[in-house]
């Protein structure tokens, strides 16, 4: 059990994810989702998470066990053609993981999602939320394009609203 981690993810506010993704940030991801989701048949769903709490955190979970767990929660799962992606932000840890279900992970290769949630973690380090969400988006959405464009029947089965637990 690591206690900086323990110390960081205690010390956690609201505030400060409010700070960190404002209401303007917000409306942007959400605006981004929904002009990405017109071009693939995708689906993606923004959720931030201040920090782990409980036995979550003391028992030591990963930013990518609990993302699954989110992904799971959420039923992002449940989409028509199994193309539900979450981005997922536990902000204590400045870590970012990209869920894709089975439909978009048998074309869509892992180490490009791994790739964009680097590219997201440096723009957060740096302290540039919105800039690292954007960009994090558009890059999914070019994966998404690649594998998954869109078709006729480009229904929206998620809500775009970025969503904070």
């Amino acid at each position: 059990m690591k206690i900086k981690r323990i110390v960081r993810h205690l010390l956690m506010s609201q505030r400060q994810v409010k700070q960190a993704f404002g209401r303007a940030a917000l409306e942007a991801i959400e605006q981004a989702i929904k002009a990405s989701e017109m071009v693939h048949s995708g689906e993606i769903r923004f959720v931030i998470e201040a920090a782990l709490d409980g036995r979550p955190l003391f028992r030591g979970q990963t930013p990518s066990e609990r993302a699954l767990d989110v992904f799971s929660q959420l039923r992002i799962w449940d989409t028509e053609h199994n193309t539900g992606v979450l981005i997922y932000v536990l902000l204590a840890d400045r870590a970012v993981e990209i869920i894709a279900d089975r439909g978009i992970y048998a074309k869509a290769p892992p180490h490009a999602w791994a790739l964009i949630c680097q590219e997201m973690q440096a723009a957060f380090k740096a302290a540039k939320f919105q800039d690292g969400a954007l960009s994090g988006i558009r890059a999914v959405t070019q994966q998404l394009v690649a594998h998954f464009p869109a078709g006729s029947n480009n229904s929206n089965e998620l809500t775009d609203q970025a969503l904070l637990i």
